[in-house]
């Protein structure tokens, strides 16, 4: 496991994220492929994730710190993916996702870190968080579809 370095904050403030901001950033990633090191999966980012990642219920329910991370971890999405672990298949059980996820889904592990400059001090810290990478499986391949439980680890992150 590897924790990915995210080292600028895009997207400031903890009380109103601009997610309309945050998904013309992740147009940026569309038609862009990334290999899953540890399984060799190829992920692929379509028109779909923009929107799933910035307008999911997981993300309308998100607040504070936690809606700040998400959406400032855009940036390292391809070292997120490429040093994905623990994947998981589950079984597609809504009808919404009879076409898109006919296959069913794959989660996996992802794990990072963020940058942490409080007022009064002098040097910076780290924050470090696991994420659940969700990938829609189908006759067309493997596509991301968004990341959720997103999650603060304790201050003494695992194996660093």
């Amino acid at each position: 496991m590897q924790y990915i370095q995210l080292e600028n904050i895009l997207f400031t403030g903890r009380q109103k994220i601009q997610w309309d901001e945050v998904e013309k950033y992740l147009k940026t990633f569309l038609g862009a492929n990334y290999a899953v090191k540890e399984y060799g999966d190829v992920l692929h980012i379509n028109a779909l994730f923009a929107d799933e990642y910035s307008k999911s219920q997981y993300t309308k329910r998100l607040r504070g710190s936690l809606a700040k991370v998400k959406a400032n971890m855009v940036p390292i999405l391809p070292q997120l993916i490429e040093n994905a672990t623990n994947r998981r298949w589950l079984e597609n059980k809504s009808i919404k996702h009879a076409n898109s996820a006919s296959r069913g889904w794959y989660r996996y592990d992802t794990y990072f870190s963020v940058p942490v400059q409080a007022e009064n001090e002098s040097d910076s810290r780290r924050n470090f968080y696991v994420a659940t990478l969700v990938v829609r499986i189908n006759d067309q391949g493997l596509f991301l579809y968004d990341v959720i439980n997103i999650k603060k680890e304790a201050s003494k992150p695992r194996e660093l």
